[in-house]
């Protein structure tokens, strides 16, 4: 059972007397001493895995984060064989996973694989409904490599939809065109909208989605009211900040996501509605990633069954969130005696982020994903990346808390218990430690 924080008006109220919020040494918070070990019989063999957020975890921006090397000496062997199943579980989506797989392995030294990295769009794979539709990406990297690797097969970047629409695009002056010629190739009709990560021309990726979204999939034509429901919409990552180089964090895609969802609802009135949202902390990334770290044990034909997952993150509005509303899932359908199918809803609020998942993916994929093993999922937050243990809070607290600390995405309702860390430790090195004494693990 978690151990829990203090309630947060109780940090609040800490904040308002004008001393930064006390926590209590939970798995050796910042710098206090680890939690003891269970004692008992010493294990050779996994039944736990790591789900490792990568920024603010092991990397800022581009530079390692010191503890991360050392950490990682200790889960591989003298062979560079991993001794437990780890998968990187990151809310990044502006590369392959080959690609990040190969930045990993030259940071930490340590071979990584593309199986065990798992991107914000991963889950797109499953959505096989899609793939042999023509849909629009947003964000960055090399996108169509990206769209095609997942599955999509006529994929249709912002850039060429404003190569074939030069009227649309004209906040930048500088980019308006002085000569309009008749595009050669004619668009098929754009039948959904998948946006991959923030992108670099805000203002062309707004306008031009909102276009596609008025027009359900024309965007020459004029804007019609009566076309809503919008196409769908399927969104990965939704981080409203990360942390980089710079001392404060920055804007993530979920502040891309507010700035889409508040300019459609102005124009119309209406909420924006998400087919689906993938990336933490959204349910269905944690049994995608649950399926990945099973196949490794499979493949290394560990025979111990995988009961607990441990997520490692710096943010408590994804990475702890969405390990405690998983852990909570895990939990229930243990209570019940059998697994459950995947439902409809991403996580709890408003409704809108409802994903009609018994259509959207493909029955294998379901079927894979209902048979999840694990008993418990346990949140471990570190203190190297976005939160920060030594931040006061805000002094007003006459306000609801949900509305002046809450960033978490506007389709999930917030919840006290979901954003309290399991453990709290200084660094990736020592969330490791913690896990090996509580597992009693002792690899040969």
């Amino acid at each position: 059972m978690r151990r829990a924080l203090p309630p947060l008006r109780a940090l609040l109220s800490a904040g308002a007397a004008g001393r930064p919020p006390r926590l209590p040494a939970l798995g050796g918070l910042c710098g206090g001493p680890a939690a003891e070990g269970g004692g008992g019989k010493l294990n050779i063999l996994p039944s736990f895995g790591f789900l490792f957020d990568i920024d603010g975890v092991l990397v800022r921006g581009k530079t390692p984060i010191p503890a991360a090397k050392t950490a990682f000496q200790k889960l591989v062997n003298s062979q560079g064989q991993f001794l437990v199943p780890v998968v990187f579980v990151t809310n990044a989506g502006d590369c392959l996973r080959q690609k990040k797989a190969d930045q990993l392995s030259h940071l930490l030294g340590v071979p990584i694989s593309e199986d065990q990295v798992m991107m914000s769009h991963s889950p797109l794979r499953m959505f096989k409904r899609y793939h042999e539709k023509c849909v629009l990406v947003s964000g960055q990297g090399p996108l169509l490599e990206i769209a095609r690797d997942l599955g999509f097969c006529q994929p249709i970047t912002i850039e060429t939809l404003r190569e074939k629409h030069p009227l649309l695009d004209v906040v930048d002056h500088d980019r308006r065109p002085n000569v309009l010629y008749p595009s050669a190739v004619e668009l098929p009709k754009i039948e959904a909208v998948v946006l991959f990560g923030e992108p670099v021309r805000w203002e062309t990726n707004l306008q031009l989605i909102i276009d596609v979204l008025l027009t359900s999939g024309y965007p020459g034509n004029p804007y019609r009211q009566e076309n809503y429901p919008h196409i769908p919409v399927l969104a990965c990552n939704m981080d409203l900040m990360w942390v980089a180089e710079a001392q404060s964090p920055r804007f993530g895609h979920g502040t891309f996501m507010v700035c889409l969802e508040n300019i459609y609802k102005k124009i119309t009135g209406k909420d924006l509605k998400y087919e689906a949202l993938m990336g933490k902390p959204s349910k269905l990334t944690y049994q995608y990633a649950e399926y990945l770290i099973r196949a490794q044990a499979a493949e290394r034909q560990w025979k111990q069954p995988i009961q607990t997952l441990y997520a490692v993150g710096d943010n408590l509005m994804t990475d702890v969130y969405g390990a405690n509303l998983y852990n909570r899932y895990l939990e229930e359908n243990s209570r019940k005696g059998s697994k459950s199918r995947i439902q409809a809803k991403v996580a709890g609020g408003r409704g809108s982020a409802t994903v009609s998942q018994d259509d959207e993916i493909d029955n294998s994929w379901e079927n894979e994903l209902a048979s999840a093993a694990a008993a418990h999922c346990r949140s471990v937050l570190v203190c190297t990346g976005v939160y920060n243990p030594h931040t006061e809070v805000p002094l007003d607290t006459r306000e609801s808390i949900t509305e002046t600390v809450f960033h978490g995405h506007r389709d999930f309702r917030f919840d006290p218990g979901l954003v309290e860390p399991d453990h709290i430790v200084p660094d990736v090195d020592a969330a490791v430690d913690l896990v090996f004494q509580l597992e009693n693990f002792a690899p040969n």
